[in-house]
């Protein structure tokens, strides 16, 4: 969930450098419906695991597994939490926090690792293994595909270094209640948030740039692929925030995850900018009527890492490998609407519809599916590394003027 705190917000200081200010958001966008997290049972993908081969685990050890919270941590723990104990016959202890490298690195430093394996946002992913606080993986560590791809062949994007494992993709999406325009063709496309014109009426939007940025430039004819070659100018960013202009009126700022679903059920917005598991959470657990507006969504990378210097290295590198094999990342999304990164993952979901707990279909609420996926922005965390400050200082002085 950036999640919350702009997923990148999320980290610590690595951190200010990165994303948006509130950090403790980041915990928020996983927690994306208490009730996901409170339903359904742990299921198996229907084809035969492809856990890479690991050194046996020493009997009995307690692994600490850090992460998110709420129905996300919930949809790890069925998945493949539960599965690797009874597996390995270890047992898990389940952490969270918000996303920072401040305590990893503190735990580095003094030799004293508690934290084992770390669930980490995309610039953690990046900085953490530059920094030297991840193990790099050993080669054979993550699963091949179900079919037998390799590693590489089977996953959505490529691994930014040998410290990380695949994880998930989840997005910031804009969404609606259809039966504010009953009257009227409905939105379909990121152009039609930015319309006031043709849909009068407050948006909702967070409080920090990122997405925002990126959804701008889309909205005003930037081809998604070239969106951060734009970004890379400061007239690709005059641009951005000329078009952010068009809206600077109608909008309403939001800081918590569960903010917007609000907005639009009270109908003090036509329309908002929301965490895609918030989304999916209502539609797929509570029944919401809820439209997503896939078009010029942004997706953000989740990946998991193995803290450097573990005493407990033997059982977190097995816990990896089977955590990040396409079955269970299959068998998470019977739990929540994050996509798998792996594409064969993907396969077993497909065949094996309706896939979410409850008996609905998961694959409409996947941010990465094929059918939006070419109308998608791939966050670029190392651009908001380099310039997220600059951003951040921009995007409030707009927000103040917005305000006034």
């Amino acid at each position: 969930m950036s999640l919350p705190t702009g997923q990148n917000q999320a980290r610590d200081a690595v951190p200010r450098v990165l994303r948006a200010p509130c950090v403790a958001l980041i915990a928020a966008c996983f927690a994306v419906a208490a009730v996901f997290a409170a339903q359904g049972t742990t299921a198996t993908a229907t084809a035969q695991e492809t856990t890479a081969p690991q050194a046996d685990p020493t009997p009995s050890e307690e692994l600490t597994v850090t992460s998110w919270g709420g129905a996300y941590l919930q949809s790890q723990k069925k998945a493949y939490g539960a599965p690797w104990e009874k597996k390995s016959g270890n047992r898990i202890n389940w952490g969270t926090y918000v996303g920072d490298l401040a305590e990893i690195r503190r735990q580095v430093r003094e030799k004293k690792i508690r934290w084992d394996v770390v669930d980490v946002l995309p610039d953690a992913a990046r900085i953490g293994c530059d920094e030297g606080l991840f193990e790099k993986l050993p080669s054979g560590t993550l699963a091949p595909g179900a079919g037998g791809e390799s590693i590489d062949d089977d996953l959505l994007v490529k691994r930014p270094n040998d410290c990380v494992a695949p994880l998930v993709f989840w997005s910031y999406v804009t969404f609606f209640d259809p039966a504010t325009f009953k009257d009227k063709e409905a939105p379909k496309t990121i152009a039609d948030f930015f319309d006031v014109e043709k849909y009068p009426g407050k948006r909702g939007i967070h409080t920090w740039p990122n997405a925002l940025v990126e959804m701008a430039l889309v909205a005003d004819g930037v081809p998604v692929r070239d969106v951060y070659k734009v970004m890379a100018t400061d007239e690709g960013i005059d641009r951005a925030f000329a078009k952010l202009d068009t809206i600077r009126d109608h909008v309403v700022f939001w800081s918590s995850g569960a903010r917007p679903l609000d907005l639009v059920r009270k109908k003090e917005v036509v329309m908002s900018v929301a965490y895609n598991g918030h989304v999916g959470a209502a539609v797929l657990s509570e029944g919401a009527p809820f439209e997503t507006i896939w078009d010029g969504q942004v997706l953000e990378e989740e990946w998991l890492v193995v803290v450097k210097g573990t005493p407990r290295k033997a059982a977190a590198l097995d816990f990896v490998s089977f955590a990040t094999a396409p079955e269970r990342q299959a068998d998470q999304a019977r739990h929540i609407n994050y996509g798998p990164m792996r594409k064969s993952a993907f396969q077993l979901i497909a065949r094996g519809e309706p896939w979410f707990h409850n008996g609905k279909n998961i694959m409409p609420h996947m941010p990465n599916r094929n059918d939006v996926i070419d109308r998608s922005v791939f966050a670029d965390p190392v651009w908001w590394q380099r310039n997220g400050d600059k951003m951040r200082a921009r995007f409030k002085a707009w927000r103040d003027r917005s305000a006034r």
